[in-house]
């Protein structure tokens, strides 16, 4: 479920690296879950990969902004916490 366009919630973005494992596991969790967002290669994409970085303060992937939330070079175990977290 990559994509999303509802402004009611949160923009959701997956910085992710090709053949990254951690990756991988990361989106299938957030489709699972169905969740949208939008994935992000930043090997393919200078520009995001530089925002990956000004976002997270490091090279590694995956990581995930929800609504200027980060989450950065995660394993999918995770993620049921840190969506928790973002609860009111």
């Amino acid at each position: 479920m990559k994509s999303q366009e509802n402004s009611s919630t949160p923009k959701i973005r997956l910085f992710v690296k090709p053949y990254c494992g951690w990756c991988t596991k990361a989106s299938r969790w957030l489709d699972d879950q169905d969740i949208e967002y939008t994935e992000i290669d930043v090997i393919a994409d200078d520009a995001a990969y530089e925002e990956m970085v000004g976002l997270s303060g490091q090279t590694c992937a995956p990581v995930l902004d929800v609504g200027g939330r980060i989450l950065a070079d995660f394993g999918p175990e995770e993620l049921p916490g840190f969506f928790k977290s973002l609860r009111p």
